[in-house]
């Protein structure tokens, strides 16, 4: 064997140590590099519970700035990386998307991608007026308040059967969950739907042997709710309207009158107040007025529904400013009772 020979036979050993040395690196790179990429996608990466909200047209560029500037993220690069390769900047939904503590950039891209928002719990009672109902919807959905304040409007109003003055009684306060990107439109649908469940059978067979619709129902109930803020007493309350109605006599509701005159902050009606000339006005006109001076809550509307029999056809305020009222059979007690009261005003200078 030639010495050449020799020098490659000894030189081959080495170079398949070179050789498999350079693969051993390139595992270990490509092994740090899957562990990673692993990371990126699985470690948790959310510092603390966030909630993002993605007004439709946001870009992903704008949703990535939107975390940066709140410091949501331990690591923005794994999260952009991790977006890209499931493609979520190709489709941004709009959203309000809840991130937990810990979550990890798959659990992310998923949510954000699928458009699984976490609904919100809409809330409203104690409103009196379309405008208040439409600041409260704003602050829960992306809905702005004009386009829930449009709503209220004859063309809406007889799309669901009712007219201007009744359709208060379409929307029941109580709490109800949306998703945030729901629109002024959806809202009102949603609030039909739920308008249609409330009035069941049994709450309608109610209402008839009471010789009420449904919204007449929820007009005596706006009444019975601005004349009380006492739960017990609500019943009792209906009970000497529905004595009233019966025997044919006008209501005489003083919250009918402030809200004919326009100012539901009176403590004390005047007789010039009761003058003045509007249908909502009980001392003037017999019956009912045309629709709710408020929106009608759950427990005043079942406080008609299931109204206290009894023999009271007169109700004032009792004299201790308790917010309870003195009940009467006649016109001779109520009137003692009413002195009382005024002169409980004059003595607290309450003139108005």
């Amino acid at each position: 064997m030639s010495l050449e020979q020799k020098n490659k036979i000894n030189r081959m050993p080495r170079m398949g140590k070179y050789v498999i040395g350079g693969v051993l690196v390139a595992l270990v790179i490509a092994g740090l590099r899957a562990w990673q990429l692993f990371g990126y996608i699985f470690d948790p990466n959310v510092k603390n519970d966030y909630v993002l909200f993605v007004e439709k047209g946001t870009t992903f560029d704008a949703v990535l700035d939107s975390m940066e500037q709140n410091d949501v993220l331990f690591n923005l690069k794994a999260f952009r990386w991790t977006a890209r390769k499931k493609d979520y900047h190709q489709v941004v939904r709009p959203g309000r998307f809840h991130f937990k503590q810990g979550m990890n950039n798959n659990e992310m891209v998923n949510i954000l991608r699928a458009g699984l928002q976490e609904p919100v719990s809409l809330i409203f009672n104690n409103i009196r007026t379309h405008e208040q109902l439409a600041a409260v919807v704003s602050n829960y959905l992306q809905a702005d308040s004009a386009s829930v304040a449009d709503l209220f409007t004859p063309g809406t109003a007889g799309k669901y059967g009712f007219t201007p003055e009744t359709f208060l009684s379409m929307f029941i306060p109580n709490t109800y969950e949306f998703y945030w990107t729901t629109s002024a439109e959806e809202f009102a649908d949603r609030m039909n739907v739920e308008y249609v469940r409330f009035w069941d059978e049994a709450r309608k067979k109610k209402a008839e042997a009471l010789g009420l619709t449904p919204t007449e129902v929820a007009t005596l109930a706006s009444i019975v709710q601005e004349e009380t803020a006492k739960a017990d007493e609500k019943a009792r309350v209906a009970g000497v309207y529905i004595n009233r109605l019966k025997r044919g006599m006008l209501l005489q509701a003083d919250p009918t009158v402030k809200f004919a005159v326009g100012d539901v902050t009176l403590q004390r009606i005047l007789f010039s107040h009761l003058e003045v000339e509007s249908p909502y006005n009980t001392y003037k006109n017999a019956g009912l007025p045309p629709g709710p001076i408020t929106f009608p809550e759950i427990s005043s509307i079942d406080a008609v529904l299931n109204y206290e029999e009894h023999n009271y056809y007169y109700f004032c305020a009792r004299d201790d400013f308790s917010g309870y009222h003195a009940f009467a059979r006649t016109n001779a007690e109520h009137n003692i009772n009413a002195e009382k009261y005024r002169a409980a005003l004059n003595e607290r200078k309450i003139y108005q």
